[in-house]
């Protein structure tokens, strides 16, 4: 075997889930060129209800009800897809998303914030959240969370 071979059967690179991510992004980028700021939101909130549809019982019930939390803590955010999953944009810039377990075959599904969200406390803070169900609590954690994150 040469070495070329050899590094060849050793690379670790993008998955067959992440290769898929990334060319949705790009879809999704091609996509929101072509739209008009004005008509944004309104489309955004039609990609993310076809997105949830695609979804597994169990990923489409916590994201929709997901989805209608984060709608009601910040309504002016604008949803939208980011790399093919349900996020929620200020200024064009993604706050938080919606990742279903389904997407890269983990066991449980995750809420997500980026930088933008700034929700430091201290020198280390959470960024991903792991959800199995919505209970009553994990909900008014999950607003009080998103209010944060988008004042």
């Amino acid at each position: 075997m040469t070495a070329a071979s050899e590094t060849a059967t050793k690379f670790d690179g993008f998955s067959d889930d992440e290769r898929a991510a990334m060319k949705e992004h790009a879809r999704e980028l091609r996509t929101a060129a072509r739209r008009t700021p004005a008509r944004a939101k309104a489309d955004g909130e039609q990609d993310i209800q076809a997105k949830l549809a695609e979804m597994t019982e169990e990923d489409r019930a916590i994201g929709a009800r997901l989805h209608e939390i984060i709608r009601a803590a910040a309504p002016h955010l604008v949803p939208k897809l980011w790399y093919g999953m349900p996020a929620y944009a200020r200024d064009g810039k993604v706050l938080c998303f919606f990742q279903s377990a389904q997407k890269f075959k983990a066991r449980y599904a995750t809420l997500g914030f980026n930088d933008p969200a700034a929700l430091d406390d201290g020198t280390m803070w959470p960024t991903a959240f792991a959800l199995t169900e919505l209970t009553p609590a994990t909900e008014a954690r999950i607003t009080e969370l998103v209010r944060r994150a988008a004042s």
